[in-house]
């Protein structure tokens, strides 16, 4: 399975657009390739370079097989729901490190059925919950340090 932006390649900086410094809206994802019998995926966006440990920007989850991208600024798929962030509101929240760069990974997951969550669910619910039912993952991974 392979997810990729329009706006910035693996390992490439995360344009400012897209970043508390910017408009802060999500960048334009699409991925291809899943496999047979994917009922549902999983976005799930974090910092494993913060300062207190990893910190959750994104959490989308139930995504119809039938969806092979998100539009810029599209936060949320046809039936999928937002999952709880570390800021501990549903959606987007776009890189801000307080210093230094820091590495974003955007990781999709694709699941044999949807998670039984609410919408308060944070990354660890949504992973555990993953546990044992996931056919394939992608990572994409951006960088931003604030100017």
């Amino acid at each position: 399975m392979i997810l990729e932006s329009k706006a910035f390649g693996n390992g490439e900086p995360i344009p400012r657009r897209f970043t508390c410094d910017g408009a802060d809206v999500s960048p334009p994802l699409s991925w291809r390739e899943a496999p047979a019998g994917v009922v549902t995926f999983v976005l799930v966006m974090d910092d494993p370079d913060a300062p207190a440990g990893t910190w959750v920007h994104w959490v989308l989850f139930n995504v119809p097989p039938s969806e092979t991208d998100l539009r810029e600024g599209e936060s949320l798929a046809r039936g999928a729901v937002q999952g709880t962030n570390s800021w501990d509101r549903r959606g987007y929240g776009g890189p801000c490190p307080p210093s230094g760069t820091h590495r974003y990974f955007f990781k999709l997951y694709a699941l044999d059925g949807p998670l039984d969550l609410g919408g308060d669910a944070t990354a660890e619910a949504v992973t555990e919950a993953m546990r044992g039912r996931v056919l394939a993952e992608s990572v994409l991974m951006g960088r931003y340090a604030r100017s």
